[in-house]
């Protein structure tokens, strides 16, 4: 009897083990407005991302990635949830309460009931954490991340005050954790007469706010060896305000002709804009680094598939950034905000030893609502309805049975309201559709004019006949007036 039941349990430790080992930890780290070109790997010549360029090197980096929608809310709701943005119920920035601590208001929730990636994630039996920027409803609301699938939160609710890398506080589960900062407006310019370089102290603090995330995001790893994980990451840098802790800022300082940048624009004065721009970056890739040295410690390294991506293009030239300078959507055209391929073409890299080999790059034509159909392959769960199709074949090499978008379709109600279709070397594009809803479609060939050079409209009638079908096809009323341009009933 005392053997039978000594083999019962060998056996169920070691099936248990064996579970555990063939599940991968999944890491999706998330950064906030990084261009296409910020990377070293992607081009960048003026900023180091060592340890990201080396997650490239030793895994497979994608040249054709797009996030789902031009700003934050809306690609974060898309990477959540699997849908387009003709699908998707969050579609763009729709702000909720003000940027004062007493006025946090956060963004429009997702709803309840909503299945995300987390709530597949947990069906796998993993548990889940998001560390970073949710930007998808305030605790108290329905959106609330841990009402949708996630078991830890640490970091902003409110994307307002993400603006400020030095906030009075962040959110863990539900509950504020004071930080050793004072509140600073960071949308206030320095008055003319404060000219001293002591003005610009008023918008550091002592916690800085991805320093705490990464802190966070490591104490989480070393808690959950025994279960495997999925953590979400959607970091804060390289978003405005331009602040850097001043060791990271040192590192710059000296290399770019600068001048001071005291607020006329928006966001926090600092004197040293270029320099913190890219000391911004270059902290966001250490944090990366660390991730990756804990992981070879632990021995979870060869066990954990690495992604990382951004929510949107490279941040409009304001509050002291010069995304120019930096040449930071590589020559693509437009930024943050717009349909163009700077605005929403991303960096994507992923990185899983044994099983992602090292040193490919890919020109899958893939998007970030894809991650939902990718997490369902990899982990047997099987995924709502959703828009996606999943590009594990084209990580672990098996591209003979990747399949493949038909096209990609977007829809943006800001920036005066814009569609795009991107269809295999073509993409179609109309601007301004809240004044002209009979906007005229532009149309270029990426694969010649990958910078949107020429419009090439008037030699495919076909084409624009075909767009104008997929429009018809793909587009769903949204719930709130401010986001229906396309076919508005008032």
């Amino acid at each position: 009897m005392k053997i039978s039941r000594f083999i019962f349990l060998l056996f169920f430790f070691v099936n248990s083990f064996a579970q555990k080992a063939s599940k991968p930890n999944v890491i999706y780290i998330y950064a906030d407005d990084l261009g296409y070109g910020e990377l070293g790997c992607y081009g960048q010549k003026k900023i180091k991302t060592p340890y990201l360029d080396q997650l490239a090197k030793e895994g497979i980096r994608f040249t054709r990635h797009y996030t789902g929608a031009p700003v934050c809310a809306p690609a974060r709701a898309m990477l959540m949830t699997g849908k387009h943005s003709g699908h998707s119920y969050i579609r763009g920035n729709y702000e909720l309460g003000g940027f004062e601590d007493n006025k946090e208001g956060g963004q429009m929730p997702l709803p309840e009931g909503v299945f995300t990636i987390s709530h597949l994630m947990k069906k796998a039996g993993y548990n889940t954490a998001a560390i970073g920027k949710w930007g998808l409803g305030m605790s108290n609301t329905s959106g609330d991340p841990n009402k949708h699938g996630f078991d830890y939160f640490y970091g902003y609710l409110d994307q307002k005050q993400a603006h400020n890398f030095y906030p009075t506080h962040l959110w863990e589960n539900g509950k504020w954790d004071t930080l050793r900062n004072q509140y600073i407006n960071v949308h206030q310019p320095l008055p003319q007469n404060e000219t001293s370089p002591q003005a610009f102290e008023k918008f550091r603090g002592k916690d800085y706010s991805l320093t705490k995330m990464a802190e966070k995001t490591l104490a989480y790893i070393r808690q959950h060896t025994d279960q495997p994980f999925f953590l979400y990451l959607p970091y804060t840098g390289p978003h405005l305000s331009l602040q850097a802790p001043e060791e990271a800022v040192n590192e710059y300082k000296g290399k770019f002709e600068e001048q001071p940048y005291r607020g006329e624009k928006g966001y926090a004065s600092t004197p040293y804009p270029l320099s913190t721009y890219a000391a911004m970056i270059t902290y966001m890739d250490k944090q990366v680094g660390r991730i990756m040295a804990l992981l070879k410690e632990l021995n979870l390294d060869k066990n954990t598939l690495i992604m990382f991506s951004s929510d949107n293009g490279a941040t409009f030239d304001t509050g002291g950034a010069d995304t120019r300078f930096f040449n930071s959507v590589a020559g693509l055209r437009g930024r943050k905000q717009d349909l163009y391929e700077g605005g929403i073409r991303e960096p994507f890299i992923a990185r899983w030893p044994e099983k992602i080999k090292s040193g490919q790059t890919s020109d899958l034509v893939s998007t970030q609502y894809d991650l939902m159909e990718t997490l369902a392959e990899l982990t047997g769960v099987k995924a709502s309805p959703n828009d996606g199709i999943s590009f594990l074949p084209t990580l672990l090499g098996k591209t003979t049975s990747q399949k493949k978008h038909s096209y990609l379709y977007f829809e943006f109600p800001e920036k005066g309201g814009q569609v795009a279709i991107i269809m295999g070397d073509f993409k179609g594009i109309k601007s301004d559709m809240k004044k002209n809803r009979q906007a005229k479609w532009e149309i270029y060939n990426l694969k010649t004019d990958e910078k949107e050079t020429t419009d090439i409209s008037a030699q495919y009638p076909e084409l624009i006949r075909q767009f104008d079908e997929i429009v018809t096809k793909e587009h769903q009323p949204a719930h709130i007036r401010e986001w229906e341009f396309i076919n508005p009933k008032f």
